[in-house]
């Protein structure tokens, strides 16, 4: 289990801070706007629901998973655009938002059925 915490963490980096420097540095103008929807309207909250998902299958010590993302995601685009920009605290949110509700998701569809015996 934690080699698979330490997976989710190392990719959280990449996405969350190595995306977007990726986007500044190497694609200009008009390309670098569309990479910067495509990171914040795709790219993003689909790895957040999918690292929520995982999180739900042990949420009682993976919780923190999405948190650590969302915080990722802030300080990546904090650093990479316009520090204390207040768009990207609303963007965190969001997407801290889509990956508790997948870790929610998650956890209800991995629980042990519950069979009632008449």
């Amino acid at each position: 289990m934690r080699q698979n915490t330490i997976f989710w963490l190392v990719l959280s980096v990449a996405i969350m801070l190595l995306l977007p420097w990726m986007a500044v540095t190497f694609v200009k103008g008009d390309g670098g706007m569309a990479a910067c929807f495509i990171l914040f309207f795709a790219v993003n909250p689909m790895y957040f629901v999918i690292i929520g998902a995982f999180a739900g299958k042990n949420s009682k010590q993976l919780w923190y998973l999405p948190v650590i993302s969302a915080v990722l995601f802030l300080l990546g685009t904090w650093i990479f655009f316009d520090m204390g920009e207040t768009a990207f605290i609303l963007y965190a949110g969001i997407y801290l938002v889509l990956g508790v509700l997948a870790m929610l998701i998650s956890m209800v569809i991995n629980k042990k059925p519950f069979y009632f015996s008449c």
